[in-house]
């Protein structure tokens, strides 16, 4: 299975495959019609707390990945592995998140989690 990462305000494309929402709010703005989603798996999405600490109260990068693959090795285990199972059947799946940082996100993190 090949997995991308795409921001969700991006334009869906035909190339996408299986389009998983991987953020635990719904993005401003969107319709659903226009997200064009399968699943929107927000239980592997950081929790409340990590995401405002990084988005909003100045955790640095190597803090906050560290604590979100906590958080994957940990709470989300059970849910890592059952998104996991309901992609398995998709050659492409692209995972969908609202950060403006393409190098810094944790939709990035998790496709790591879900290629391991």
């Amino acid at each position: 299975m090949q997995i991308r990462v795409k921001r969700v305000y991006d334009d869906p494309a035909p190339d996408d495959g299986f389009r998983v929402l991987v953020d635990r709010l719904w993005p401003r703005g969107l319709s659903k019609e226009r997200v064009a989603l399968g699943l929107w798996a927000k239980e592997v999405a950081p929790s409340t707390d990590l995401r405002k600490a990084f988005h909003h109260g100045g955790m640095a990068w190597p803090a906050f990945e560290a604590a979100y693959r906590a958080e994957l090795d940990g709470p989300a285990r059970s849910a890592v592995a059952s998104l996991r199972a309901e992609l398995a059947p998709h050659p492409v799946v692209t995972l969908l998140h609202a950060v403006h940082d393409e190098t810094h996100n944790h939709a990035l993190l998790l496709r790591e989690a879900l290629q391991a």
